[in-house]
């Protein structure tokens, strides 16, 4: 698995009430979600990316409430993966359940900087910052990750699973 995009830099403790707010929370619409991702932190940010780009934030990414529909509006306003320095662990959890790929790189999210064009290798473990011609470590997916991620998440994953039997 591969992505290619421009990096949008967020701070540390970004919370899933900043992600979704509260008040969107009566769907599940991925793409109703999705226009309104981050919109208290960056009100233009749906606005502005393009499908593809790829989230960059400090520490705690994710803390806060255990809300599914935070990585489902990341996913629904076209982000096609998330680096951060580290992750609340729900909302870790979450996101490979839904099919968001998350990577984890305390340098990279020193040294990327805002609207870089960056490419992460899932199965190297490598983010590429082009803009800088740099490169950063992250953890490898297991496999069965890789497959639950390309599968689309966890629920597509056992459906896919059932019918192989």
């Amino acid at each position: 698995m591969k992505f290619k995009g421009k990096a949008w830099k967020f701070e540390h403790n970004i919370n899933t009430d900043e992600i979704i707010a509260a008040r969107y929370l009566n769907t599940f619409d991925a793409k109703e979600l999705g226009a309104h991702c981050l919109e208290d932190v960056d009100k233009d940010f749906s606005k502005n990316i393009a499908c593809g780009d790829i989230i960059v934030a400090g520490k705690n990414f994710g803390c806060g409430s255990s809300r599914e529909h935070a990585p489902i509006a990341i996913k629904g306003c076209g982000i096609s993966c998330v680096i951060a320095e580290s992750y609340a662990r729900i909302f870790y959890r979450n996101a490979v359940n839904i099919g968001l790929p998350i990577f984890v790189s305390k340098e990279a999210w020193r040294k990327i900087g805002k609207r870089d064009l960056i490419e992460v290798d899932a199965e190297a473990g490598v983010i590429y910052n082009l803009a800088r011609k740099q490169e950063y470590k992250t953890e490898k997916f297991p496999h069965f990750m890789q497959e639950i991620i390309e599968a689309g998440g966890l629920l597509a994953w056992i459906k896919k699973k059932g019918k192989k039997r």
